[in-house]
């Protein structure tokens, strides 16, 4: 039954199963968003706009600390996907048992990390004092569940592998009702505020690690998990480290960035904070778009270039690019044309709302072109190329942001100069990571004429 939901990769059409892979992913991502999206409707409608502001106002400082070992994840699934390109049943089991250790030991690390530095970091980004409190008691309940959001990312990266999304979205789908149930008890009839909202998502995360762990083990091939064989293989981990570090370290960075534009709304005060949080909402489930094509991207040129079916990366990439400018372009002219609705679906409060529409109007409809430098990437990752796009994206986040905030917002310190950090990075982002893609191409395809992953 578990080959069932596994995708061929290698052979026969790539058009329908690269989207038969992607879409499912993205609704699993739309769903574990959906956590953090829950909480602040309950709190928007039910809490007050305080409490709106110390969980959507979280959502930097998360990313930052959790993308280093999530980019880890990446390079799990490509290791493991090369593997299985390359049919070595015993080397992808090395795989599976390294990836989920590691996600077991970097989970607790996050945990305490995060419970003692959660105060520190929040102060560090401004978050106004009528909102600090709220905001410190929330990050530590969420980092609480990092073990349990750890095991989830890299389990599902390990299905993720041999085509598998359907069951992790089936998961998500279980723990997300259990989250909003949960909210909407401990919230409206406990009156939990803050409190309550960081109650559910823990035991939601816990719930979905230990679904995804029981599917892992009930796996009758190369995938199947033995919890008395978790170790820790040096070859393995070190060609995850590889190819995934750079993709974390781009993750890091990239928060960070947003860190410092989150310090930089932390000054309009709480009602700016509480707008530009409903807002990101909508850029999460544009960006969980391009991410979906994006592994789906990964994980298809993995396998191919792995087995050195050169002309079926091509394929990859065109089709890729083509589903995720589609979809998310239609996701940003839905949420642009229709601002006001969306935003009333998690607040009311008429000084939150005109913020939101800003930044959905000013972010939210270019983020379309996130999807030609994420694809482009995803691309090259899958042939184990993973530090120039990481590179790239760096320049392009941070350092680009950091000046434009100390230049043309230092200049003009509104909201929209703020806001247009975005756009114009993407833009420029983009043609440098389709010049690196093409390049690299080249290089790997038609010049060597040979494949370039280890055995």
């Amino acid at each position: 039954m578990a080959g069932s939901n596994h995708i061929n990769m290698l052979e026969g059409p790539i058009f329908g199963r690269l989207l038969l892979f992607a879409l499912p992913l993205a609704l699993s991502s739309m769903l574990q968003q959906l956590f953090n999206s829950a909480d602040m409707a309950v709190v928007g409608h039910f809490a007050g706009k305080q409490a709106m502001a110390a969980v959507g106002g979280n959502s930097a400082v998360i990313n930052l600390l959790v993308n280093l070992f999530v980019g880890l994840s990446i390079g799990s699934n490509v290791v493991i996907a090369a593997c299985v390109g390359r049919r070595k049943a015993e080397q992808a089991s090395e795989a599976v048992h390294t990836s989920m250790a590691l996600a077991l030991w970097s989970g607790m690390f996050l945990m305490f990390a995060g419970i003692f530095a959660a105060r520190p970091i929040l102060l560090l980004t401004s978050v106004p004092p009528d909102v600090l409190d709220l905001a410190v008691t929330y990050l530590q309940l969420y980092f609480l569940g990092m073990p349990f959001i750890m095991l989830y990312n890299f389990g599902a990266a390990v299905l993720r592998s041999v085509g598998d999304t359907r069951r992790p979205l089936w998961i998500l789908v279980a723990a997300g009702v259990v989250n909003v149930l949960l909210n909407l008890v401990l919230v409206i009839s406990f009156q939990l505020s803050v409190v309550g909202v960081g109650i559910a998502t823990l035991i939601a995360n816990a719930l979905s690690a230990a679904l995804i762990l029981r599917c892992l083990m009930q796996e009758e091939d190369m995938i199947r998990l033995d919890l008395r064989r978790l170790r820790i293989s040096r070859q393995h981990l070190s060609r995850m480290v590889k190819i995934g570090a750079p993709a974390g370290l781009q993750g890091v960075v990239f928060s960070l960035s947003n860190v410092f534009i989150q310090a930089g709304i932390n000054g309009f005060g709480s009602s700016a904070i509480a707008g530009s949080a409903t807002a990101l909402n909508f850029e999460f489930y544009s960006y969980f778009l391009i991410a979906a094509f994006g592994q789906a991207a990964v994980t298809f040129t993995s396998q191919n270039y792995a087995s050195c079916q050169f002309d079926r990366c091509d394929r990859v990439f065109r089709i890729a690019m083509f589903w995720g400018l589609l979809f998310t372009g239609a996701s940003c002219a839905l949420f642009a044309g229709f601002a006001e609705f969306f935003t009333t679906l998690y607040i009311a409060d008429p000084d939150v709302i005109p913020w939101s529409v800003t930044r959905i109007l000013r972010v939210e409809r270019h983020e379309w072109l996130i999807a030609v430098y994420e694809i482009a990437a995803s691309c090259l990752r899958g042939m184990g190329v993973s530090l120039l796009p990481a590179i790239i994206t760096m320049l392009g986040t941070c350092v680009f942001r950091i000046i434009w905030i100390c230049t043309a917002f230092a200049w003009s310190p509104t909201f929209e100069t703020l806001l247009d950090a975005y756009p114009i990075s993407w833009i420029a982002m983009g043609a440098a990571m389709l010049a690196a893609y093409w390049y690299i191409r080249r290089k790997l395809f038609y010049l060597s004429g040979e494949c370039v992953p280890e055995e």
